[in-house]
């Protein structure tokens, strides 16, 4: 294929100094991916044979074309067509993106269908916007439907280049979305159907390619044939797949799907070669190329507000970023478990072939909207659940009874099990149970069964979990405050420890320590006057110096804590220890724990590297050599011994450790967040902090964690039905075994991704079972047994594999094994392996499931068209990118926490929500809606607010309008804004008012509070805030979409040749 045309940039085969992302240019990945997951070699690309089916056509009115125009015969008929009309649908409102309206429209139809633009702007040329039409039920996707209304570019001008037309075809395909024509490397562009299915922009053959026709738009009038098919423009006979709804194919200019090239785009006339010479093309119109926020929108406009029932077996649930209602009808809710498909591959050999990770994201205690029911609490008293004997799962929805209901065929292991006399109940008509909705573990997907004492520790019931606050009371953090501030929220915030429903007041123990270079406990029994303190000054040998009175009732003992609450600051208001120690700190809440026979959490608020000799003694080990090395991954390791054996010490007494951090400088938190790393805790750090600035920020934190739904001492199993298994796992979790997930705590916020793989071959009929058993104690001191299931469809068509795909579930995954792979092999290679797996995605999807088109387009699956923009966010955040500007702790920082993340979390911290505040209705509820992610989304006179869950920016445009800064700052003008203001003023007026509830809405959605940074465009901080504009070139390195979108391009064609 020649390559010629205008290279939109220099040749991407050589390394950029714009695109660090990929140093070395992005070679070649290993050829067995080390951690990707389906490592099979490319295939070479067998186009299927052509079948002869085309769409009928029917007439638009079309504008007398440019200059430049052929004739052409419209009575050829090639390759066999039929010309057959049907009569025009009704047309169906624009299923992706309406950016704003080209100047050009010149023909508008008597009602035109909301237009749609997928355009590229070359040289300020507007190409052709298409309206959709609906699909029909009949088999082909792309019957004939309503006239678009047609928009004809001017002739080309200012020296525009021009390439010979292409092939035009009617394609039929499935829903996907083929990129416009984009200059590729070396310059192809790549046109076809746009993303959604609807075509966009016609294939282009490669620089130089014979054209067996001009281009539609140069036809000066109606053309009553059918168009005249080019090389690859069938589709073979078949049903086809619908796509899901909501994404419909789109009209053609002639019925058929529009192809062929469109005026203003290389290969649009006939007349001079492509591409030889001329001025560098302008860049691309970023509107042409698919959208994360018209996605999200076109999502909530189909599913908001709506009522999702589970009664269905694999259908795809709305998008993480829908409101909607769920209700349980026998499938566990996707707030609880989202799966990267709901169509697995029958065999491991489609898998492997296909290289779409199988994983389910289990969010076990994701919190309900009030609107949803709790879970149901079945108590089967002394006997406790009924399993099946031979695979152990739960009694659930897909257990089949049988013999008139005297036993059942489990649904995991088709064992056949007798039912207990005091379980059985007849059976009705269908071979249902007559008890059937008066039993939750029957007809839902998700409940609770009360455990006996077969479940608990030592056979005895548990005790209440207990929550120990260790605050470091060494110089800095006294000198700054910290420990006052701490203790004085503390008074309050006992009050808001969680309880059991309907509880006056919580079961929960609390203890107190604080600490420097050696340990002070408290006895707060409540029969005292004074608090006592004990002090333990041999670290190595760690004990609880007394167990009577170290761990009360807050109720009880409260004038007694509040007593040593006040006392504690001035105790040690005169310090000059500024040494700390770390390990026996966790040691000492291990031994509490076990003293008094309970699990719970440790809240730990420490400022600096632990240096003291004591177990757990750290040394600054951060070499910002090692970045971009293939020794990188030290960075990340934690120092072994003494934290390792501590996880396994907490896990195993159900100590979950909740670190706080006060840094003002290298802490190795690598090592230090190891623990609350494995025992489902989490990690929150303030760099130089100080109280008047991060003070509220740091309480936001410490009120969520301390008040938020939590299980202790829990354990989790995952079961499937035959032919596939959980085999990894990924989350804040300790794995003793290869089966059991164990977790000291497991809170609302945390999430555990499986991977699945096959053993054996699925069956279509039966298709795949999922049951997720988690064993807990709960907050009043109950032994619980919290189950999910969930049933998929299986397929041996990849095409229903691709169709049911969830791209946030995908990204979740991908991001997680990429931060595991981090550990064991350089971050180039991972960074490799991910561009590699992407592109034999999008290949496998290429060869086996669109219809036959252009080597120059891009093809993207629906449910997956933005994904490469997740793929490319992922590959710029901190832990992926090799920049010895970053800071080591706050890139081992975000690795581990995006460990815990749930579906949800990873979703908006890889692309953030940028929010319009400038021009919004502040009459309306609803806050405005976000934009896409990048610079050319900003405007001087603009005001917006950027966040991702753990950063929030307010971003101001140098040309404000000062009634707006006098709204909402009280400022007469920009330049009198202070840079450090934490919060924004409470003024009486109707702005002020709206952007005070968006933001205080938005951080009480946010698992993490975040701190509002206000920054003024062109000022030093705005750097910051850009590099959370995914969709432009990173700031440490690392491409822009549109350039990662052609890269992994050319690798797909590269796979496919």
């Amino acid at each position: 294929m020649s390559q010629q045309g205008y290279v939109a940039a220099p040749p991407y085969s050589q390394a950029q100094p714009g695109m660090g992302g990929y140093q070395g240019g992005f070679g070649s990945g290993p050829a067995q991916p080390l951690y990707g997951r389906y490592g099979g070699p490319p295939q070479a690309f067998n186009p299927p044979p052509a079948g002869v089916m085309k769409s009928p056509v029917s007439s638009a009115a079309v504008v007398p074309p440019p200059p430049a125009s052929a004739q052409f015969n419209p009575n050829v008929q090639q390759n066999g067509t039929h010309p057959q009309r049907y009569p025009p649908a009704p047309a169906a409102p624009a299923a992706y993106g309406q950016p704003p309206q080209s100047p050009y429209n010149s023909v508008a139809s008597p009602a035109p269908p909301p237009q749609q633009q997928l355009t590229n702007q070359m040289n300020a040329m507007n190409l052709g916007s298409y309206a959709p039409g609906p699909r029909h039920g009949a088999p082909p996707p792309t019957s004939s439907v309503a006239q678009p209304p047609f928009q004809a570019a001017p002739p080309p001008a200012m020296g525009q280049p021009q390439m010979p037309p292409g092939p035009q075809s009617p394609h039929m395909s499935p829903p996907q979305s083929p990129l416009a024509s984009m200059p590729l490397m070396g310059g192809q562009p790549m046109g076809g159907q746009p993303m959604g299915g609807q075509p966009m922009g016609g294939q282009q053959p490669m620089g130089g390619q014979q054209m067996s026709g001009p281009p539609m738009a140069n036809m000066g009038r109606p053309f009553p044939g059918p168009p005249p098919p080019g090389p690859g423009g069938f589709q073979q006979p078949g049903p086809p797949a619908a796509g899901p709804p909501g994404y419909p194919q789109q009209a053609g200019q002639f019925g058929g799907q529009m192809a062929g090239p469109q005026p203003g785009m290389p290969g649009a006339f006939p007349g001079s070669p492509g591409g030889l010479g001329g001025p560098p093309q302008k860049k691309l119109d970023p509107d042409s190329i698919p959208s994360t926020t018209q996605v999200i929108e076109d999502d909530q406009a189909k599913h908001g507000g709506q009522l999702f029932t589970t009664n269905i077996r694999g259908q795809v649930p709305p998008l993480v970023t829908t409101n909607f209602t769920v209700q349980d009808q026998g499938n566990a809710s996707p707030r609880f478990m989202r799966c990267t498909t709901y169509s697995l591959p029958c065999t491991a050999d489609l898998a492997k072939q296909c290289q779409v990770p199988l994983a389910t994201i289990i969010k076990p205690f994701a919190s309900l909207p009030k609107n949803e029911n709790p879970l149901f609490v079945v108590d089967h008293g002394e006997t406790g659940p009924i399993r099946c004997n031979r695979c152990k799962a739960y009694m659930c929805p897909y257990m089949q009874f049988i013999d008139g209901g005297r036993r059942f065929q489990c649904g995991f292991c088709n064992c056949i099990n007798e039912v207990p006399a005091f379980y059985f109940q007849h059976l009705d008509h269908m071979g249902r149970r007559v008890d059937f909705y008066e039993r939750p573990e029957l007809s839902l997907g998700s409940y609770e069964f009360i455990a006996t004492m077969d479940y608990c520790k030592n056979n005895k019931p548990p005790n209440p979990p207990a929550y120990i606050f260790m605050i470091d009371v060494s110089y800095n953090n006294i000198k700054s405050g910290l420990v006052k501030l701490i203790c004085d929220e503390l008074k309050t915030l006992l009050d808001h420890l969680p309880r059991e429903e309907g509880v006056e007041s919580s079961a929960i123990k609390v203890g107190f320590v604080t600490y420097n270079k050696i340990l002070h406990f408290y006895n707060v029994k409540s029969a005292l006057a004074q608090p006592q303190m004990m002090v333990v000054s041999d670290t190595a040998e760690m004990f609880v110096p007394l167990l009577d009175g170290f761990l009360v009732s807050y109720q009880e003992s409260r004038a007694v804590i509040t007593n040593l609450l006040d006392q504690i600051p001035d105790m040690f208001a005169d310090t000059n220890e500024s040494e700390t120690v770390f390990a026996p700190v966790i040691q000492a809440g291990v031994e509490a724990f076990k003293a008094a026979e309970c699990s719970g959490k440790l809240f730990i608020f420490h400022s600096s590297m632990p240096t003291a000799e004591a177990p757990g003694k750290l040394k600054n080990r951060d070499d910002k050599k090692l970045v971009n090395t293939d020794k990188e991954k030290a960075l990340f390791q934690p120092q072994k011994g003494v934290y390792e054996q501590l996880s396994k010490d907490c896990v195993a007494q159900g100590c979950c450790v909740d670190l706080f951090l006060f840094p003002s400088q290298f802490t190795d938190v690598a090592t230090m967040a190891d623990v609350p790393s494995h025992t489902g805790g989490s990690v929150y750090k303030y760099n130089n902090f100080q109280v008047e600035t991060d003070g509220e920020h740091f309480l936001r934190d410490l009120r969520k964690d301390v008040q938020k739904g939590v299980g202790f001492d829990a354990i989790m199993r995952v079961r499937t039905s035959t032919g596939f298994r959980a085999t990894d796992f990924f989350g804040a979790v300790h794995m003793n075994n290869t089966t059991d997930v164990e977790m000291a705590a497991v809170d609302c916020d945390k999430a555990v991704t499986v991977e699945l793989k096959h053993d054996d071959t699925l069956s279509e009929e039966a298709g795949a079972l999922i049951q997720c058993a988690l064993l807990y104690t709960t907050i009043g001191g109950q032994r619980r047994l919290r189950i999910h299931n969930l049933s998929l469809n299986c397929s041996s068509q990849l095409m229903e594999l691709y169709k049911n795909c969830e791209t946030d579930s995908l990204i979740n995954f991908f991001a997680k094994s990429a931060y595991r792979a981090m550990l064991n092999q350089p971050i180039k290679n991972v960074r490799e392996i991910l561009v590699s797996q992407t592109a034999h995605m999008l290949a496998c999807y290429r060869k086996n499931c669109a219809s036959p088109s252009a080597a120059s387009q891009l093809i993207l699956p629906d449910a997956m068209k933005v994904f490469p923009v997740y793929m490319n966010s992922l590959m710029k955040t901190t832990p992926l990118v090799g920049s010895t500007e970053l800071s080591t702790d706050d890139r081992a920082q975000q690795r581990l926490a995006l460990m815990g993340m749930g579906v949800e979390d990873t979703q908006l911290l890889l692309y953030p929500r940028l929010i319009p505040l400038h021009n919004m209705d502040v009459s309306s509820e609803a806050p405005p809606t976000p934009l896409r992610c990048s610079e050319e989304r900003l405007t001087d006179a603009g005001l917006f607010l950027l966040e991702n869950g753990h950063v929030m920016f307010l971003w101001l445009g140098q040309a404000s309008p000062p009634d707006l800064i006098q709204s909402i700052f009280n400022l007469p003008s920009l330049a009198h804004l202070q840079g450090h203001m934490a919060a924004l003023p409470e003024l009486d007026n109707p702005l002020s008012k709206k952007l005070r509830s968006i933001v205080s809405d938005v951080l009480e959605k946010r698992p993490n509070s975040m701190k509002l940074q206000m920054v003024r465009q062109k000022d030093k901080p705005e750097m910051l805030f850009r590099q959370f504009l995914v969709e432009d070139k990173g700031l440490h390195g690392g491409a822009s979409y549109m350039d990662f979108l052609c890269y992994v391009h050319r690798e797909v064609r590269q796979l496919l040749t």
